[in-house]
């Protein structure tokens, strides 16, 4: 592997890359450095191709080593584990940017792996990963022949940023990464806060830019000698004895509107020319296959593309048919149920204490987080056998970008203190899921009594192109998505864009098709959004009676230890007393929850009695706690006691105290003073002057 070092500088910052020093024995490899974060990227491929498989095996794992920034990990065995969430999703991300530019018969098993090594805190791995995949891609033997590279865009404050740090990240009106080829985007992840589509074209167009930039710099590299791939060598004769019976079948199965009724169609006249040809053709199964497969994809695209009409019949721009319901599950605190057309979403909302909130035990720094998403995409929902084996990384994709698409409207934690989770369970899909747990789950949050901003909804669009001929689909199903050159999903409210996720098959997408697109999928949106606010337009009122209650109640961040009391004493006998959860953050702010909303107004009550400071003349009910030869010690409040000398008992004179007072009496006092050391001198003989 021959070594090299060269510098890529993009908006001011410099990306320094290096092969031929690390990992030597892969196909390619390479370190990319942005200040001080560093990845490494490793590409090896299997050296013969897989018999029997119809599609690329590609692995990506990006993993990051805790070391990277000088932590030891959390746990038992304090040592990396299985992928973080945030790991899968920069592997998804690294795969659908990379994986079309593969040629279509590339067949060998093949591992790509990034490693994080060094972590600044500042600078992004993602786009030091991007560059460091395709310039080990690139300068390797495999079939990889079109550099790529990413680039991450924010705004802050109208303006935008090309590869912001991480501080500008968190005051981001945007976060979008991009990644693609000199000539065309592949891959788009977007989360904004209510972003117009003008100015989410603008930031795209940005990020192309910078994109063209470096893929230009990163063809300057050294690279091997390319590995060829063939394209599969037919027998003509049998490809054109199955052409002339197969395209009128197709031509027909691709009208079929049913899902099922579509595929079992095509499914049996498969299964009749295998047993037809499979004398005069044995052993060609698998070509059988791919050419029946082929005619199939070719008469679904020409029918789009010539006659404007789609495999259920629909016209371009029309959108599934819709139904929404809410409240359809006793005792749970939100819940709704999503069907456009063949895919149905029922999405729940469960409400939680801060003590619920989740721990991310990240590369970047330990943090809670109150808002989870979990989508869930069981085999019976594609009628499909399979048995549920854990989430897999499709499952956490898509949660992701739905709650991506929701977490803006949510209220600020301060207004809403509650933990929220939300369930998408997938209970039929025919396309499009993610944006059916998006309207699902939105409105779950208004049956839950969540106070959102707005409501949110998806809707995937697709693309069918042939030279300057396109097609633009709206609420794209399943087989749209497969034969189509763009799967790009839009969420958001009526203000703007809160997701947006695109993966590209076409090197044509122009600023023109994009923009066509977004307004396009901008009418869908609002279309859905009506339908949905026919069901419920706004969140409800009230929370559910099965949700949690409760108070936030600021206290002093100095008088946190004595709520809590040694070794928990006080907050333990408030929560055990009135059956509630209180916890305590590092500002001092108290969140009070609880099934009765009694016991959480009694606790509240109490915590406030805590955190009160005595007042000189003020009449307290006190305990009596000690008695001593001079006087008794009485409490006035939690933790504040103060002395009753023996004169101060009664008008009458008093020879011993326990002639009137015993522990546990609770007796009427005023504060007389307190002196410079904090002592509080009472007397119930004053306060009974004063009743």
């Amino acid at each position: 592997m021959e070594y090299f070092k060269k510098e890529i500088e993009v908006a001011g910052k410099k990306f320094i890359v290096e092969s031929g020093k690390l990992a030597k024995q892969a196909n390619g490899s390479c370190t990319v450095r942005i200040g001080g974060t560093e990845i490494l990227a490793a590409v090896v491929a299997g050296k013969e191709p897989k018999e029997g498989i119809d599609f690329m095996p590609l692995t990506v794992d990006y993993r990051e080593k805790m070391y990277a920034a000088g932590k030891i990990p959390g746990g038992f065995f304090k040592r990396e584990a299985k992928p973080r969430d945030n790991e899968i999703l920069v592997s998804r991300l690294i795969d659908r940017s990379i994986r079309p530019l593969f040629p279509e018969y590339w067949r060998n098993d093949t591992l790509i792996a990034v490693w994080a090594l060094a972590y600044d805190g500042q600078n992004d791995t993602e786009m030091a990963a991007l560059l460091g995949v395709s310039v080990a891609l690139w300068i390797s033997n495999l079939p990889f022949t079109t550099p790529i590279a990413g680039v991450r865009i924010g705004l802050v404050d109208g303006n935008f940023i090309v590869n912001p740090t991480k501080d500008e990240q968190k005051i981001s009106d945007l976060d979008l990464i991009v990644s693609g080829t000199k000539d065309a985007l592949t891959m788009v992840e977007a989360g904004a806060n209510e972003l117009s589509e003008s100015k989410m074209l603008e930031a795209l167009n940005l990020a192309k830019q910078n994109v063209a930039a470096i893929c230009a710099i990163e063809q300057e590299f050294p690279s091997k000698e390319k590995i060829v791939v063939p394209a599969p060598d037919y027998n003509a004769e049998m490809k054109a004895e199955i052409e002339a019976e197969a395209a009128p079948k197709a031509e027909h199965g691709v009208t079929i509107k049913d899902k099922e009724e579509r595929e079992n169609f095509w499914d049996c006249f498969k299964k009749e020319i295998q047993a037809k040809l499979a004398q005069k053709y044995p052993d060609q199964e698998a070509a059988i296959d791919d050419i029946l497969e082929g005619i199939y994809y070719e008469k679904a695209r020409e029918l789009v593309l010539s006659k404007k009409i789609r495999t259920d019949g629909r016209t371009v721009e029309e959108i599934r048919q819709i139904t929404c319901e809410i409240d359809v599950l006793p005792r749970v605190h939100g819940s709704a149920l999503f069907t456009r057309g063949q895919t149905q979403a029922l999405a729940t909302v469960t409400l939680g204490a801060p003590a619920d909130m989740q721990t991310m035990d990240e590369m970047g720094g330990e943090y809670k987080e109150r808002f989870l998403l979990h989508y869930n995409f069981p085999g019976f929902a594609t009628g499909e056998a399979r048995g549920d084996r854990g989430t897999s990384r499709r499952e956490i994709g898509h949660g992701n970008l739905a709650r991506r698409a929701l977490r803006y409207v949510l209220p600020k934690e301060e207004d809403f203190g509650y933990t929220i989770r939300i369930v998408s369970d997938i209970l039929e899909s025919n396309g499009s899921s993610s944006m059916a747990s998006v309207c699902g789950g939105s409105l779950a949050l208004f049956d839950a009594g969540v106070p959102v901003k707005s409501a949110v909804a998806g809707i995937a669009m697709g693309l069918i192109q042939e030279g300057g001929n396109y097609v633009i689909l709206s609420d794209i199903m399943g087989m749209e998505d497969h034969l189509g050159d763009m799967d790009f999903k839009v969420a958001g409210t009526r203000n703007g864009i809160t997701a947006l996720q695109m993966d590209i098959k076409t090197t044509g997408l122009t600023t023109e098709i994009l923009a066509q697109a977004l307004d396009q999928a901008r009418r869908g949106r609002f279309f859905i959004l009506d339908q949905m606010d026919l069901v419920l337009a706004a969140p409800k009122a009230r929370l559910s009676e099965f949700a949690p209650r409760m108070e936030v109640f600021m206290i002093p961040v100095k008088k946190i230890g004595e709520l809590i009391g040694p070794g928990g004493k006080n907050i333990k006998k408030i929560q055990e007393e009135n059956e509630v959860k209180i916890d305590i953050d590092e500002t001092g702010k108290v969140f009070i929850s609880g099934l009765n909303a009694k016991g959480v107004e009694d606790a509240l009550e109490e915590v406030k009695v805590f955190m009160a400071e005595p007042e000189v003349n003020k009449i307290y009910k006190a305990k009596i706690v000690k008695l001593m030869n001079f006087g008794a010690f009485a409490e006035i409040l939690p933790g504040k006691e103060g002395l009753i000398h023996i004169s101060q008992i009664s008008d009458k004179r008093v020879a011993k105290v326990e002639d009137v007072l015993k522990e546990g009496d609770e007796v009427m006092v005023k504060l007389l003073k307190i002196d410079e050391q904090g002592r509080l001198d009472l007397s119930m003989k004053a306060a009974q002057k004063k009743s």
